[in-house]
C-alpha cells in the first residue's frame, strides 16, 4: 500500500476497499494534499469562540447514510467549522441544519438539528458524500486536489451502484466535481457535459446490468443562498422529494 502522503494513495486505497465501511475507514488516513492537510489542522486551532474547547475531527470526512442507499446527497467539500470539526457530512453549521430539516420533514432523517457525530441521527435510504474530503481554503479546492481525491467518490460509487437510484447535487461546483467520478465509475455522461441549474435532471446509462442513475441539480444550501432567499426551505425540499420518489422513499 502507498503512503498515506502519496499523492497514489487514494487510487491504491480506494481499489482495495471492497465495502463502504472499508472505504470509509481508508479515505480517514489520506493525506496525500499538502496544502488541505496544513488547512484543516489549521482550522483547527482558530478558537472560534462558539467551539472553544471542541476537539476538531481534522481528517477527511467519510460518506454519511447506509451502504445500500439508493440516494445520494452531494455538495463539495466539507465546512472548516462543520465536517472538519464534527467529523460528519454536512454537520455542525448552518448550511447542514438547512438540509438535516428539510430531509426531516421528508422522514429521511430521524431528527432536524445535526450537532455532532455521536448525536443518533440516522438517515433512511440516503447517504451523503462529496467529491473533496478535506475542508479547502475559501471552499475552493484546486483543480489537482479535486482531481487527486477522484478516486474515493468513484469507488463510493461504484460499490453503491446495485441500489444508487438517484443523486442530489448541490451547487454548480459540486455538480461539476461530480461528473468525472460518475464517468469512473462507469456511468455515461455525456459531452459537453450537462449544465447545473436548480431544478435541472438528467438520465444517466448505468454501467453493466445497472438501472439509470438520475442527477437533480439544486442550489447549495449555503447561508448566504438561504438568508437572500436564492433557495427556499420549500425549493430544497421539492428537488429533495422529486430525487426520493425517483429513488423509491418516498411515494
Amino acid at each position: 500500500m502507498r503512503a498515506e502522503d502519496d499523492p497514489a494513495f487514494p487510487v491504491a486505497a480506494a481499489r482495495s476497499a471492497t465495502t463502504v465501511t472499508e472505504l470509509d475507514e481508508s479515505l480517514t488516513h489520506c493525506a496525500a494534499c499538502p496544502r488541505l492537510v496544513a488547512w484543516r489542522r489549521q482550522k483547527a486551532h482558530d478558537d472560534l469562540p462558539a467551539y472553544r474547547g471542541q476537539k476538531y475531527w481534522a481528517r477527511p470526512v467519510p460518506g454519511f447514510g447506509p451502504a445500500d442507499a439508493p440516494l445520494m446527497i452531494t455538495g463539495l467539500a466539507p465546512a472548516a467549522h462543520g465536517g472538519n470539526r464534527t467529523g460528519r457530512m454536512f454537520t455542525g453549521d448552518r448550511s447542514g441544519d438547512v438540509l438535516f430539516a428539510a430531509l426531516y420533514d421528508l422522514g429521511l432523517a430521524s431528527r432536524p438539528d445535526p450537532v455532532s457525530a455521536d448525536d443518533g441521527m440516522t438517515l433512511r435510504g440516503v447517504r451523503m458524500s462529496s467529491p473533496v474530503r478535506c475542508a479547502p481554503p475559501q471552499n475552493r479546492p484546486t483543480p489537482a486536489e479535486r482531481d487527486t481525491c477522484r478516486p474515493w467518490l468513484a469507488r463510493e460509487l461504484e460499490l453503491l451502484a446495485p441500489t444508487l437510484r438517484a443523486i442530489v447535487v448541490l451547487g454548480g461546483f459540486g455538480w461539476q466535481a461530480l461528473m468525472p467520478p460518475l464517468a469512473a465509475a462507469g456511468w455515461a455522461v455525456p459531452r459537453p457535459r450537462p449544465v447545473f441549474g436548480h431544478g435541472a435532471r438528467i438520465a444517466l446509462r448505468g454501467p453493466a446490468g445497472e438501472r439509470p442513475l438520475d442527477v437533480f441539480g439544486c442550489y447549495h444550501v449555503s447561508q448566504r443562498n438561504v438568508f437572500t432567499g436564492l433557495l427556499t426551505p420549500r425549493m430544497l425540499r421539492e428537488v429533495l422529494a422529486t430525487a426520493a420518489g425517483v429513488a423509491g422513499l418516498l411515494p
